[in-house]
Parts: structure tokens; sequence; C-alpha cells
């Protein structure tokens, strides 16, 4: 629920503590309303959605919190928060990050340290989910998309970024890390070296193989079998099948890199206890359940209750389970800027 604020004459006219001003210069009255209000920043689209859907409106509204959202792709997200470092308040109070942009915030010092003693659903947490700066809310894995109308189904990354699929692979720009990523794991390459992947890359390039914008984009061109094969998150292709698109999935033999995308609160968030109470209703089994129904993604608690129907086609097996493999968040950070300048010069230039 959204709220609009709005002072009396007779509360302007009135004693001069009505009148106090706090470091941001907003009257007292406002900051005793602002304690129920919540700032979060978000992604937008589905996202966002769900989380009002699962979260905010079943959970948070009947308490009577007020979530705002601060919607913007994460980069962003991230500058205004470092940019807001000296601040003694910021102006949100929880932000939605990927695991790897959770770690940069910490590397940052821009990410609160967690007290878990505050959320009462943590204890119910998947232990690898339990950042000290952070909070996995829903997780999913990097593997192989195709067509089976159109080819045959690949064993894993090698036999998907294979020159031999000409413009009938798929490669989306906003994925570069992971794509060079699965390239690498493909090539000989480690979690930690990208290195080998990157001739792969070049040849896949070179043979034909397009290049989309957007997750969308790619969703489009496998609608309309433009491409037959590709690389995403597992989550996002069961949304494309509940869409009606003909593409099936397979974990990667080469190991599956996961997804965690969570939530971080800010060193300088205003409301502390607003935050807290985010994170412990996103942890709610009711919420996480909603997740892995709407958006395909698994759950990070482990009394959620996900239909079998659903996890059946969202999870993966106990064989693919030890095939999961976490980023190294460390390597990521730290030469995400060389990627770039790789990717857009050498690869896509």
């Amino acid at each position: 629920m959204s709220k609009r604020f709005m002072l009396s004459r007779r509360a302007l006219l009135g004693s001069g503590a009505a009148l106090a001003t706090g470091a941001m210069g907003a009257p007292a009255v406002l900051r005793a309303q602002d304690n129920k209000r919540i700032v979060v920043g978000t992604w937008g689209g589905d996202y966002s959605r769900l989380l009002a859907k699962n979260i905010e409106t079943p959970l948070l509204a009947p308490k009577g919190w007020d979530v705002v959202k601060d919607e913007a792709n994460a980069p962003p997200r991230r500058a205004k928060m470092l940019a807001e470092k000296t601040l003694r308040r910021g102006t949100s109070d929880v932000q939605g990050l990927s695991a790897n942009d959770m770690f940069e915030a910490n590397e940052q010092g821009v990410a609160e340290q967690i007290d878990y003693g505050k959320l009462e659903n943590a204890k119910n947490l998947i232990p690898a989910m339990k950042y000290p700066y952070g909070i996995g809310h829903i997780y999913s894995g990097k593997v192989v998309l195709f067509n089976p109308k159109m080819m045959a189904a690949p064993q894993g990354f090698a036999d998907t970024l294979d020159p031999k699929h000409g413009n009938k692979l798929g490669i989306i720009d906003i994925q570069y890390q992971y794509t060079m990523l699965a390239a690498a794991l493909a090539s000989g390459g480690t979690m930690s070296d990208f290195e080998a992947g990157k001739d792969r890359l070049l040849a896949c390039k070179k043979a034909g193989a397009r290049v989309y914008p957007s997750n969308e984009a790619f969703a489009q061109a496998l609608k309309t079998e433009e491409i037959a094969c590709g690389i995403m998150w597992k989550a996002r292709a069961v949304q494309w099948q509940n869409a009606g698109i003909n593409v099936e999935t397979v974990a990667p033999q080469e190991g599956v890199p996961m997804y965690v995308s969570g939530f971080v609160m800010p060193r300088n968030a205003p409301n502390k206890p607003g935050a807290y109470a985010y994170l412990d209703a996103m942890m709610a089994p009711s919420a996480q359940e909603g997740f892995a129904v709407d958006m395909g993604y698994n759950p990070t608690v482990t009394n959620a209750k996900v239909p079998p129907d659903v996890q059946k086609r969202i999870g993966f097996t106990e064989e693919e389970q030890k095939r999961l493999r976490d980023l190294d968040y460390g390597y990521m950070a730290k030469n995400d800027t060389a990627f770039q300048e790789w990717w857009n010069k050498s690869f896509k230039g």
C-alpha cells in the first residue's frame, strides 16, 4: 500500500515539536510516519510485481508497512549506494542484488552485516544462502536451452557454444560474464579463470552466432525459431515454457553455475527495523512458494513446500545438484572491467 502524507494548517501552526526537523530536513511528524515505510531498491518488471504479490501485499501491508519501490537496473542502484556512503541516512532500506553484486557492495563498505538473531525465518535458511552481508532470496542455475524440433539435446556448454550451430546459436549481451564463464568451462577453464573460453566465443561469433541485447529479445528469437539454442538460467526457461515457447533444458555436464538473487541492507538504511521486517517476510514459506510457482526459481528456505510438478520443472535432480557450483565472486568482481572491455571490443566489435 502507498500513502501520501499532508500536514494540516493546524499542524503547521502547532507546537514547535511538530515542526522539528531531522538530518534530512523532514518534519518530525513525517519521520514518525516514515517508521512504517520501507524503501526497496529492485529491478522492475515481473520481479517487482511478484515482490508485491508474494511479500508486500500479503505479509507486510496487514502489519501496517508501506513499501515504496525504487526501480532500476543493478549498476545505477549500486552506484547510488556508493555515492550515499558518507551520508548518515541513505535513501533505501533494502536493495535487491545478485550474489555477485552483494559481494561487491560488501567489498565497497556499503552493506550492513546482518544480525540473523533478528530474523525469525532465518532458522530455515539454506546455509549457502546465509551471507554475512546479505540473504539469498531465490536461486537457479545456468543451463543449456534448445528447441527439440530443431536439434538434438546437447550434453553441455561445449556442445552448445560450438561454431557448428552458425547463426542458430543465440548469445545474450547482458549475460556477458556468465557466457564467458560457460565458454571457459567448455574449454577446460575454471570458475576462477575465463581465459580459455575466449577463442571459443570468437569462433562462434565468426560462424554467425547472433547477439541479443536482452533476455526478452533472446526469448523472442527462440519463439520465432530464429535460433535453436543458447544458455540461460533454468528459472527463466521455465517462464518461457509457461509462455508457450518450445524450449527444453539440460544441466551441463561441465557443471551448473549458480545464480543467486538476494537482498542487502545499506549500512545507512534510514529504517533498519523495516529492513529486517522485509528480509524476514522474504524468507516466509508462502513467499518462497509463490516465487517458485510464479517465477520458476528455487526456494532458499527448507520449509517451503513446492508442488511436485513445479519442483520437477524448476529444480535439479540429486545427480544434477552435485554439479551445482557457486561463483568465484572475488575473481568476477576484480576482473569485471576487463571482461566488459574484451566483450565490447574483441567479441562484439
